[in-house]
């Protein structure tokens, strides 16, 4: 399948893998990419050195294309902007913040810059900045999110920007994909389906807590603090929640979720820890390697665009 973002990143599907922090590691990239899509490194809150052992890891697995996802809001942020030049990493997407003052030096070193957005104002902005592409993110997405849903944002940011647009929040299959393309995308990325993937790291609680999830399973918490975030229900929203609602100070709710991520992704603890999934996990039904996954929607695209203009011309 050949887009213009496929010819832009040098990858053989237009599927994109979630900069997912615990969850994006070198094992879960480098299949992904190995696969044909663009694997990521979800650089999270982690330190610098946690990043280089991470891309050194998928350059001894794959010699294919592989990004890093860039949270702004990690303290060693210029740190890990420069070794993503020292490296010769190709891709590097963003989020949690604004990436315009490493721009400059991305674009001298040739890294491709897809900053991730959640309104049309960011999108352009991010164009005007020299982004290379920008990856419209829905509401229906696991982890932080913004308001608006992938169905209304996507068309609205393809309009908006003459940049190509990657649609994220919602897809875990070629129905999905189709109308992301329909939208005006010219790829997806995708967070959930890879999370329950054979070659992803995390527990295996975790990704039977995504395949077992029905289509109400999903909450968000921290709406009232700025910081929503979309988990799987468990104890934690559920405390969460009942804080949220009396009132509890901005503290009190952070000291609840701190570390969650990892309790849930390293030590399995999917009661107490902070299950992060799209509301489309209730389509995610088993454990699937990466190429299952890519190849398996891509084709599933192709038959629907096609089931979709046989009915058309009748």
């Amino acid at each position: 399948m050949k887009t213009v973002i496929t010819e832009l990143l040098g990858i053989e599907y237009p599927v994109i893998q979630g900069g997912m922090a615990w969850v994006g590691t070198a094992e879960l990239a480098a299949a992904v990419s190995e696969a044909g899509g663009l694997g990521i490194i979800g650089a999270g809150g982690a330190p610098a050195s946690w990043v280089e052992e991470q891309i050194h890891k998928v350059k001894e697995k794959t010699d294919k294309p592989f990004g890093v996802n860039l949270m702004l809001l990690n303290p060693e942020a210029d740190t890990i902007a420069e070794l993503l030049v020292k490296e010769e990493v190709k891709v590097v997407t963003t989020g949690a913040g604004n990436p315009e003052k490493y721009m400059e030096e991305w674009k001298k070193a040739g890294v491709r810059v897809i900053p991730v957005v959640a309104s049309t104002a960011l999108a352009k902005r991010m164009e005007k900045a020299g982004a290379d592409a920008v990856i419209a993110e829905g509401t229906e997405s696991g982890g932080h999110i913004g308001e608006t849903t992938t169905m209304a944002l996507v068309p609205q940011v393809v309009d908006a920007v003459n940049i190509p647009v990657i649609a994220a929040g919602g897809i875990a299959d070629g129905r999905g994909m189709a109308a992301a393309f329909m939208l005006g995308a010219k790829a997806i990325q995708m967070g959930t389906i890879f999370v329950a993937s054979k070659e992803s790291i995390v527990s295996e609680a975790y990704k039977n807590k995504v395949i077992k999830a029905k289509d109400i399973d999903t909450k968000v918490t921290g709406r009232t603090t700025g910081h929503p975030v979309r988990c799987l229900r468990n104890q934690q929203t559920r405390e969460y929640l009942k804080l949220e609602q009396a009132g509890a100070s901005f503290e009190e709710l952070e000291k609840l979720t701190l570390g969650g991520l990892r309790k849930a992704v390293v030590d399995g603890d999917v009661i107490h820890g902070s299950v992060m999934a799209g509301q489309i996990a209730g389509l995610v039904k088993d454990s699937r390697s990466c190429k299952e996954i890519i190849e398996g929607i891509c084709r599933e695209m192709k038959n629907v665009v096609l089931s979709q203009a046989e009915n058309i011309g009748r």
